[in-house]
């Protein structure tokens, strides 16, 4: 933990920290100076000192996991929103259960995580809840319907969040990563008829020609996170290779 990071001093939680866009967040965190814990439904190689295991799909379980990190943080300041599963296909592709499932994960977990920890964020000078999101939530990709559909929710949610908290001090932002570099993405590749060619696709949509890496997100949400962006609320944060909002010509192609 650095004495001179930009976060010297504060204290932050992150959901789903032990691989990932979580992962490298804590780490990020970490080096700027932040104390970081971590709830996880498996914290094993969560890097943090305070690693708690529990499902932020129970709300009793999120409760007792929010509470001691509180504790064993002594505060907290920065809340970091980063559980979430997948989904593919059109809206024939999924059953009910499924789009109750991944809406429960992907939305309803920031409700519960944040409602636990609004109380700690209220006491904090600093106080700043960042949410993934993902660019599908402005864009329309294909085979994605129920994921977009979550990720909508989320960018309402933050939005809505960040009116709700402004007056008591407390940021709200989102970051709207691109397809990213992770061991999620690999587990959904590996799902692929021909998971060298759906890499392939994937690369070849990002303008910047390549997958957003896992610590260029983190970097995102340490900023979000920052005192020094106190100004800043209400955004959903692209980093996306330029995905969102540039139509460029292909590689080669003047």
């Amino acid at each position: 933990m650095a004495d001179d990071g930009e976060l010297s001093g504060l204290t932050a939680l992150v959901t789903g920290g032990a691989s990932g866009i979580g992962l490298a967040t804590v780490e990020a965190l970490t080096e700027q100076g932040a104390r970081v814990a971590v709830i996880d439904r498996d914290p094993s190689e969560a890097p943090a000192v305070i690693s708690l295991q529990a499902d932020v799909g129970d709300d009793d379980a999120t409760v007792v996991a929010v509470a001691e990190a509180v504790r064993a943080l002594g505060g907290l300041d920065i809340l970091v929103n980063n559980v979430g599963t997948s989904a593919v296909g059109t809206i024939e592709a999924n059953a009910d259960e499924e789009w109750h499932r991944v809406f429960d994960i992907n939305v309803v977990s920031i409700v519960r995580v944040s409602r636990a920890a609004l109380a700690a964020l209220r006491r904090s000078e600093h106080a700043a809840i960042v949410n993934t999101c993902s660019i599908v939530a402005t864009t329309g990709m294909p085979q994605r319907a129920l994921y977009s559909a979550t990720k909508g929710a989320v960018l309402s949610l933050t939005l809505a969040m960040a009116a709700d908290h402004l007056h008591e001090g407390i940021r709200v932002n989102c970051v709207n990563p691109g397809t990213a570099d992770t061991p999620w993405v690999d587990r959904l590749l590996a799902e692929a008829a021909d998971p060298a060619k759906e890499r392939a696709a994937l690369v070849a949509r990002q303008p910047h020609g390549r997958l957003v890496s896992a610590a260029e997100v983190a970097a995102a949400i340490v900023f979000l996170a920052s005192p020094a962006s106190g100004s800043t609320t209400g955004v959903a944060f692209p980093v996306d290779g330029g995905t969102a909002g540039l139509r460029v010509a292909p590689r080669g192609v003047s």
